[in-house]
């Protein structure tokens, strides 16, 4: 996750924090489960966060691609 976040920004992706707070977030529920669908972000802890409309709102458009490719790297 470290080396994965240090790339992107290397390629310039800064995150804010509340953008790392998700993402830490994501990392976890990856390293618990080996995969995070949209459907997850309906349970603990990310809906008392705000859930998958939150998680929409904090990383837009970018998401489906975001999350695609942190199963993929995580996971492997």
């Amino acid at each position: 996750f470290k080396i994965w976040l240090a790339q992107q920004g290397e390629n310039g992706q800064a995150f804010t924090a509340e953008q790392r707070q998700w993402l830490e977030m994501i990392r976890d529920h990856i390293a618990a489960n080996v995969s995070i669908e949209t459907e997850d972000f309906d349970y603990a802890p990310f809906a008392q966060q705000g859930g998958l409309g939150k998680v929409h709102e904090v990383f837009g458009d970018k998401l489906n691609a975001l999350l695609e490719e942190l199963n993929e790297t995580l996971a492997a």
